[in-house]
């Protein structure tokens, strides 16, 4: 019998994205929006955040947009421009969007945005049906 891997179920065995403090703001089909706060054991030697959390928190939201119905999907291939920094305290915003979806593989947009600021990273991936 498959796990049930609808978004709102995801979560709760998300373990990761829990240990992160990324939130589920909203799910629909083929898009959700997650948050993250930049906390200080996130910051590297630049004194702003380190670009793989910011990556776990686009990926992140690319899944639970992906997981909508009984064919779950896993990441495939992803990739992300970093366009401005983002600093200690700020609270991030990932916007997943479906682009294309099939049976077997799906194509989605993540924008991550600073609260109420500016855009800071744009990520494109690909999913696999499983």
């Amino acid at each position: 019998m498959q796990e049930d891997s609808s978004p709102e179920n995801l979560y709760d065995r998300d373990k990761a994205a829990q240990k992160m403090g990324i939130t589920v703001e909203r799910i629909a089909p083929g898009r959700a929006i997650l948050s993250m706060k930049i906390l200080d054991w996130m910051i590297q030697a630049h004194m702003i955040c380190h670009g793989g959390f910011i990556f776990v928190l686009a990926d992140t939201a690319m899944a639970y947009a992906s997981n909508k119905d009984e064919n779950p999907h896993l990441a495939l291939n992803a990739n992300i421009d970093f366009l401005r920094p983002a600093k200690l305290g700020d609270l991030l915003i990932a916007t997943a969007t479906e682009g294309n979806r099939t049976r077997k593989t799906g194509m989605y947009n993540v924008a991550v945005e600073i609260k109420g600021g500016a855009l800071i990273a744009e990520f494109r991936g690909r999913t696999y049906g499983v």
